[in-house]
């Protein structure tokens, strides 16, 4: 008898006891397990606002600069700003030419 896909293990460990919550063991009378909701990605603030163009002086812009740098004066990944690719790259660039003239610093104090 060969073991078709109903008889084999899961592919990713799937025991049903992992933090996933599919198929997880709760006490009796305790809380549901949480299934996996996505969230909405964000929209590219330069792409709502039809932006063509970044240049070093948009990137130190008080609305800007507070969504794109840290406090420390790293640059955010696209994951936590919402950027697009595209936008992502001249931001990186802008902000490296913003520290070359000394309007961004390279670190914090």
């Amino acid at each position: 008898m060969t073991a078709g896909p109903e008889n084999s293990p899961a592919p990713h460990g799937g025991g049903g006891n992992g933090p996933s919550g599919y198929g997880a063991r709760r006490a009796p009378g305790g809380p549901r397990p949480k299934k996996y909701t996505r969230t909405r990605r964000k929209a590219c603030i330069f792409c709502v606002e039809k932006v063509k163009q970044i240049d070093y002086k948009q990137a130190i812009v008080q609305r800007y600069r507070n969504k794109l740098v840290t406090d420390r004066g790293k640059i955010l990944p696209r994951r936590t700003t919402g950027t697009c690719a595209k936008h992502q790259r001249m931001v990186a660039e802008a902000v490296k030419q913003a520290r070359q003239i000394a309007l961004l610093p390279f670190v914090a104090d």
